[in-house]
């Protein structure tokens, strides 16, 4: 993604900052910055290089390293660290650092995505849809959704028995008419993501006459469409259908 150098330059040293101040350590600022390196293959190639101040490798030289990561990975360890980001709203960072935790399925399958957006698209495509599934599937779990749905639904199944329970969608009056759209427009995408899966991936077997997908152009468009609506509904489900405690029984809260 697109991010104005001054904006990370200014971003990266707040997390330089922060990570001194919360881990105090060159020991634990190391592990910390171990977990967002990504290594590809058996050769230590990897999504960044850290650098350090010592022949031994125990002191890390924290501004170099973070000078050479990606805009996007430091926007990500800006949102994990709670550093606030009021002028850039990222969407698919914060939908990724959001589901690692609860949603491990859909979590690891939007990262094999992702990692193939450029070279399959199609199956990047498959793999997205996929994760929202999982996402769907989640939350209907939750002994306190009544909406009844199967396990063998595919995506706009489940998109529909999620926004039902959540009444998005039907005649009732519980949000505006504007809102409702709003819902019925997100269960036509995703009826229109799990046709492309179905008719322009390979995911269904095809034929050379098949039209396929083949453009990461697309590919990221659906994904950006999968993380937009996979963010809303954890968002709605959480805000609605708060963990149970032995101190705390479900209300129902209307966020609009």
């Amino acid at each position: 993604m697109e991010i104005s150098p001054r904006y990370i330059c200014n971003l990266t040293k707040q997390i330089e900052e922060k990570l001194w101040n919360e881990f105090s350590s060159y020991a634990n600022v190391l592990q910390y910055i171990k977990r967002w390196l990504v290594i590809y293959d058996d050769y230590g190639n990897s999504n960044f290089d850290i650098i350090f101040l010592d022949d031994k490798r125990t002191k890390i030289n924290l501004p170099e390293t973070l000078s050479n990561i990606d805009s996007d990975t430091i926007l990500k360890i800006a949102i994990d660290l709670d550093i606030p980001t009021p002028d850039f709203i990222p969407c698919i960072p914060t939908f990724r650092n959001e589901i690692k935790s609860s949603y491990e399925v859909a979590n690891s399958t939007l990262d094999k995505a992702f990692n193939l957006i450029y070279e399959d698209p199609s199956t990047s495509i498959g793999l997205a849809n996929s994760a929202l599934e999982s996402i769907f599937k989640h939350i209907l779990d939750d002994p306190r959704i009544k909406t009844k749905w199967n396990s063998n639904d595919t995506l706009y199944k489940l998109g529909c028995a999620v926004l039902k329970e959540f009444k998005l969608t039907g005649l009732d009056d519980n949000y505006s008419k504007e809102v409702k759209t709003l819902g019925s427009s997100l269960l036509t995408v995703c009826q229109c993501i799990e046709k492309l899966r179905s008719e322009k991936t390979l995911f269904h077997g095809k034929t050379e006459t098949d039209i396929i997908i083949n453009d990461p152009m697309y590919t990221f468009l659906i994904i950006n469409s999968i993380c937009t609506i996979g963010k809303f509904c954890i968002s709605f489900y959480e805000c609605n259908y708060p963990p149970i405690t032995q101190d705390n029984y479900f209300t129902p809260d209307i966020p609009f």
